[in-house]
């Protein structure tokens, strides 16, 4: 699969690291409703790390499609009020 990290770049991710950013997708959506900003700002950060960390980076040079398309960094808790609200990003 493969997933962008707006403004950054595209990864190839395996089946477990979809797995696990489905869960952190799942508590997103919760503390997003909550409005909780400290929590917010760490589960996004633990996503994004997610995917750096465990994900194969593609080529610039490569062309390919996005499956998945995970927020900026700097997006803010009003921004991601519009992306993680019912399943977020990535449906169950």
């Amino acid at each position: 699969m493969i997933v962008r990290i707006a403004t950054e770049g595209q990864y190839r991710v395996g089946s477990d690291t979809l797995d696990k950013l489905n869960a952190i997708d799942n508590q997103l959506v919760n503390i997003v409703a909550r409005g909780d900003q400290a929590a917010y700002d760490q589960l996004l950060k633990s996503m994004l790390d997610l995917v750096r960390q465990s994900g194969q980076p593609v080529a610039l040079t490569e062309i390919v499609e996005s499956d998945l398309v995970l927020p900026a960094p700097d997006t803010t808790l009003a921004e991601a009020r519009q992306l993680f609200k019912g399943d977020g990003l990535i449906p169950d």
